[in-house]
């Protein structure tokens, strides 16, 4: 499944660029941190399928 492990942590890379990008325009704290917290979790997820530790 390293393909589902590619996409995980492609778009938990996006989401960061978009966390960075909210930032920048002063975006509400809220969606900001929404948003980081779903940007850690899929590359947390795709880190760990990698390794081999979730399946």
């Amino acid at each position: 499944m390293t393909g589902l492990n590619t996409i995980l942590i492609v778009v938990g890379l996006f989401l960061a660029g978009g966390v960075y990008s909210f930032a920048k325009q002063g975006m509400p704290k809220g969606v900001i941190v929404l948003l980081s917290l779903a940007s850690v979790m899929c590359l947390l997820a795709g880190i760990l399928r990698i390794q081999g530790l979730w399946d």
